[in-house]
């Protein structure tokens, strides 16, 4: 006898929200799963009901066994962050019957398109980086929980300086209670909201805008002794070295005012920058730093390698600068890496490029080395004259890769 798993999406009106041949499926199965909210808009059914709560696995070790028809309820679109995805991986035969998604009801709510919006979950889980995966977006859609609620999210977007977005606050979609209204951000922060709702985010007018490269002088730095810095040019080229993808995790050790973190964060928008700084001072204009370009990156307070442990392993990390236990860093780092990836590390000195340079042969990875010379014009009188910067060697790291035994075709 085959068995039959239909995992069916309900709207917050209950059978209302069911086509009539999806409550007959429910009426003839045997065992129906589901939330106690969904499972609450079918109390005369007459089968096993089954409450999703606790171990996903467990419950699904349990519905491999079974032989009965089974019918799993879930909210809207069940894959669309929702239960179906997993369990058509766990499960066999299954067939999945979405209802309209809480995202299509806000933006038909809103009466407006929404092929174009971005769409991101806060729904049990952080919000550390939503700043620079929305940044510049027209449209972003969020799906909430109590406590990523609108107004937390009004609080966070107005620490990086988002004025620029209005909301759109839909609660209890097709559900009693149901509101839908526009705020601006401050009148989010103050607002009191229902657990159930989404949330639109609609530019209304462009926000500031930073291509890579941003201007030394645009960052916060330690006073009187400006200048430490990654230069602009030095900088554009080792995050080139980086090899950096959207969903990269990176590293960036001895941070400083964190432009290299803030500019890495910028194209790996997907993924995490972590970054650590032993001065205190310089961790603060970091932070600030982060605000003002939109960055939602981990900075921590300390002197690597000690620090790194709480950081996720890597696909790239920048070093620009060390306390000096430069053979124990990067044998660390070298442990940490994941597969293809990569460390770049500045150096202004032949003995730190010395050093580095036999290190890294001895934990295994190949070297390539660019030593950058650049001069900036400045005025003088109607002409102009060119200002050296402190010459910095760049050097890329990469695991050596296992030579092919067999040789080549062309031997």
């Amino acid at each position: 006898m085959s068995r039959s798993v239909k995992v069916i999406g309900i709207g917050d009106s209950g059978q209302g929200s069911l086509l009539p041949l999806y409550i007959k499926w429910i009426e003839e199965s045997s065992v129906l799963v589901g939330g106690e909210r969904n499972l609450a808009f079918f109390p005369n059914y007459r089968g096993e009901k089954i409450v999703i709560k606790g171990s996903l696995p467990e419950l699904m070790g349990k519905l491999q066994n079974e032989e009965r028809s089974v019918v799993i309820l879930a909210s809207g679109d069940p894959l669309f962050y929702g239960i179906g995805g997993y369990v058509a991986k766990k499960l066999e035969g299954v067939e999945c019957y979405p209802a309209v998604s809480s995202i299509q009801l806000a933006f038909a709510r809103m009466g407006e398109s929404w092929q174009d919006a971005y769409i991101t979950s806060v729904h049990g889980r952080s919000m550390k980086g939503l700043a620079q995966r929305i940044d510049g977006r027209d449209k972003v859609a969020l799906l909430t929980d109590e406590t990523n609620s609108p107004s937390a999210i009004a609080d966070y977007l107005l620490s990086y300086g988002m004025k620029e977005y209005k909301a759109f606050v839909a609660e209890n979609l097709d559900g009693t209670g149901e509101r839908c209204a526009w705020y601006d951000l401050e009148q989010m922060s103050a607002g009191s909201f229902s657990p159930l709702n989404v949330v639109v985010l609609k530019r209304q007018f462009a926000g500031p805008v930073w291509p890579l490269g941003i201007e030394d002088d645009q960052f916060a730095q330690r006073k009187p002794d400006k200048g430490l810095i990654t230069k602009k040019e030095i900088r554009v080229l080792s995050i080139s070295q980086l090899a950096l993808q959207t969903d990269s995790v990176v590293w960036d050790i001895g941070t400083c005012t964190g432009s290299v973190a803030i500019e890495a964060a910028r194209i790996a928008r997907e993924g995490a920058v972590f970054a650590i700084e032993k001065n205190e001072d310089d961790l603060r204009n970091c932070l600030e730093n982060s605000a003002k370009f939109r960055v939602d990156l981990t900075a921590v307070h300390g002197r690597a390698p000690k620090g790194l442990d709480a950081f996720a392993d890597p696909d790239a990390i920048f070093i620009g600068g060390s306390g000096g236990e430069m053979q124990e860093l990067l044998e660390l780092c070298a442990s940490r890496l994941k597969p293809n990836g990569r460390i770049v590390l500045n150096a202004a000195t032949i003995e730190t490029l010395y050093e580095a340079d036999q290190t890294f042969a001895k934990v295994g990875f190949t070297t390539q080395i660019s030593l950058v010379q650049v001069s900036r014009s400045k005025p003088i009188l109607h002409m102009k004259r060119f200002d050296a910067l402190n010459p910095i060697y760049i050097i890329t790291a990469q695991r050596k890769q296992p030579e092919n035994e067999g040789g080549s075709d062309d031997e």
